[in-house]
């Protein structure tokens, strides 16, 4: 995770990634002031050393005086090697009330220029979207512009709100074609689905002959996504068309070397408030049936720093010691049973930078899981899987034992819950799995499908395993991959609380 703190622990806002020579190149907003935008850089898409700041505001007076908000860059289609910035502006005298676009260039991606051109910045125009502060509610929405090219065509998209319909549900993805070098054509909204109040930070990617629209909703803060056969639509979307889970915000897309992957920050909290922190990317792939799925990212494997199997995590350590729990070793799986209560079922050792992967079986009619990070009483993450409805949750379970200090044993407990998803359940025997910890960035994949994806520092390291009440559950192909730790924390270990 990378967090760019400074006084503040959330200072990092909206990214974009770029992937050139050899290098990751990160650009991201700087919270609360949006006074510039930072650039790093990453061998690996993981460990991050920030380099000269791309861009700041200009000075009073000018359009974008106040702030500087979501920006994307690409190669520049007029110039062999160079590059543009398309980024959102905010200006002062308007007490930043006003959205506009503008354009900076590099010929390198660390010395950016605003365009001088005149052309620029762009204010929303046409028929079709709110231009005035009267248009329904006191401000103009034109902001978190994305350059998308195809066949010679030049398009930008961005958020934007239409100027018909319930004030909270005009939220769209504007549409502007260059129809030459710093000249732009409105058109009506690529996507006005007539259900949120905005669509954020909005992405267009055509894979498999199919063009799939994403976008951030602040309302349930998650990412979304929507499909079409055709650039302009119409777009459509599946039954669950939730592309990552609650508090996962503000995703990019990006290419590396012919793979897709998709960048976001995330609100520690599943709220807009609160530690921002840049989650690792993941792979953005489309099964059989033509839906985006999440893989975990590649750059993962790179950091095993040993492998073990089961002869070296073994015996399992039942942790509560429950009369009606039991273990079956055999030489390729495990089984784990418990008729009545709860019982988790601990490797040997305390982990905190870890792959862990298997296959798993359920048989009975009652709860299983897996557990980590957890400490001699029992206080970690329960990971719960529900196989028969599809539901992953991950909740944080503990003892507050400042609270029994103080004589209040009915606040002595905590029991947080962290992120969950839905996924169509498999019928298939056996369900492969994959956990990754890593600092405090959690991630777990079902079926080679992201499902789970946060951040938590509430337990650092601990006791791995898994979890039975009321069932039996068979292990097998089990593999713990140990990762070197992080180079740089993400943030201090003591956060000042002011």
């Amino acid at each position: 995770m990378y967090s760019g703190y400074g006084f503040r622990n959330f200072e990092i806002g909206d990214v974009d990634v770029v992937w050139h020579d050899g290098l990751f190149h990160l650009f991201h907003l700087t919270l609360p002031n949006h006074d510039y935008i930072a650039h790093a850089v990453s061998k690996d898409g993981i460990k991050w050393e920030r380099v000269k700041n791309a861009l700041f505001i200009s000075d009073p007076k000018a359009w974008d005086d106040d702030m500087l908000w979501t920006m994307h860059i690409t190669p520049n289609p007029y110039k062999e090697g160079a590059w543009r910035m398309f980024y959102t502006g905010l200006c002062m005298r308007e007490r930043g009330r006003i959205q506009r676009v503008g354009l900076a260039h590099s010929n390198d991606l660390y010395n950016w220029e605003k365009d001088d051109s005149g052309s620029y910045p762009l204010e929303i125009s046409t028929d079709h979207y709110e231009t005035s502060l009267d248009d329904g509610r006191a401000w103009v929405s034109f902001r978190d512009p994305f350059c998308y090219q195809e066949d010679g065509r030049t398009y930008l998209l961005a958020t934007a709100r239409t100027n018909k319909g319930p004030i909270i549900r005009r939220g769209c993805a504007a549409l502007i074609e260059e129809t030459a070098e710093n000249q732009f054509e409105f058109h009506p909204p690529i996507f006005a689905p007539k259900r949120y109040d905005e669509l954020e930070v909005p992405n267009l990617i055509k894979l498999n002959d199919r063009y799939y629209l994403i976008a951030s909703i602040r309302e349930d803060v998650k990412v979304h996504y929507w499909w079409a056969d055709q650039l302009r639509g119409p777009y459509y979307n599946y039954s669950d068309n939730v592309l990552m889970p609650q508090g996962n915000y503000a995703a990019r897309v990006s290419q590396t070397d012919g793979t897709t992957l998709i960048w976001n920050f995330f609100f520690r909290g599943l709220t807009t408030k609160g530690y921002h922190l840049m989650a690792p990317p993941k792979e953005l792939v489309v099964d059989e049936r033509g839906e985006l799925n999440l893989k975990s990212f590649s750059g993962f494997r790179k950091l095993i720093t040993e492998t073990l199997d089961q002869s070296d995590f073994t015996p399992f350590q039942p942790l509560f010691e429950n009369p009606n729990a039991a273990i079956e070793m055999g030489e390729e799986a495990t089984w784990f049973s418990n008729k009545s209560g709860f019982e988790a079922f601990l490797l040997d050792g305390s982990y905190r930078d870890f792959i862990l992967t298997g296959d798993l079986l359920y048989d009975g009619d009652g709860k299983c899981g897996l557990v980590l990070h957890l400490d001699e009483d029992g206080d970690g993450y329960y990971l719960s899987l529900d196989l028969l409805k599809g539901i992953v949750q991950i909740r944080a379970w503990g003892h507050k034992k400042e609270q029994e200090e103080k004589k209040v044993s009915e606040e002595a407990f905590y029991y947080e819950q962290l992120q969950a998803a839905h996924y169509i359940p498999d019928a298939g025997a056996h369900h492969p799995f994959q956990l990754i910890a890593y600092e405090q960035y959690l991630e777990f994949s079902f079926h080679g499908r992201i499902l789970l994806t946060l951040a938590d520092d509430t337990f650092r390291s601990g006791r791995l395993g898994f979890y039975v009440e009321g069932g039996k559950m068979q292990v097998r192909n089990l593999e713990l991959h140990l990762c070197q730790p992080p180079e740089t924390k993400s943030y201090p270990e003591e956060m000042p609380n002011y």
